[in-house]
């Protein structure tokens, strides 16, 4: 049976099982992969060689309407270790049933900086906070899918570490 992936129907943000309300929209960190130009003898030319499992840093963005007790709590220099639990909705396209898929997005992270926004009467003061992140896995349905974690070597994507050969040759 088809499956079409519709819309986030809705989701809710932890800190160690607290909930964050406000929270308006997150962006998730871009995955991308370090690359190294090379060049030379048996080469007609140059060819990027994306390294294995070696990610670029990653940043997160949490847009909140207003300024909030929330907000400023995430601007604390600490780790944070943030659990992003969403309800995605899909649809069965042969007998056009809906579903909810769960998903899950945890990180930790390190608050960047804090955009307190803007004050106007009648709108939202659009704050923002950019967190660099150390660690992030997501889960669909409660199946680990991708965790990405540089400071212990893991890069996990659909059920395969592609760095547990280069922790192995490094005798981690």
């Amino acid at each position: 049976m088809g499956k079409v992936d519709e819309s986030v129907i809705g989701f809710m943000v932890y800190e160690d099982d607290k909930n964050y309300l406000g929270t308006s929209e997150v962006a998730l960190p871009e995955i991308s992969f370090i690359t190294e130009e090379i060049s030379g003898a048996g080469l007609g030319g140059k060819v990027e060689a994306v390294l294995l499992g070696m990610v670029e840093a990653m940043t997160a963005t949490f847009n909140f309407r207003t300024v909030t007790n929330n907000a400023i709590s995430l601007t604390e220099p600490r780790p944070h270790d943030i659990d992003l639990r969403v309800a995605q909705q899909q649809e069965g396209t042969t007998k056009g049933t809906v579903e909810v898929v769960k998903v899950r997005h945890c990180l930790r992270m390190i608050p960047k900086k804090l955009n307190p926004g803007k004050v106007a009467s009648s709108a939202t003061a659009e704050v923002s906070g950019e967190y660099a992140v150390r660690y992030y896995a997501t889960y669909i349905n409660g199946v680990k899918k991708l965790e990405i974690d540089p400071l212990n070597y893991i890069c996990f994507v659909n059920g395969k570490d592609y760095l547990k050969k280069v922790r192995e040759a490094l005798g981690m």
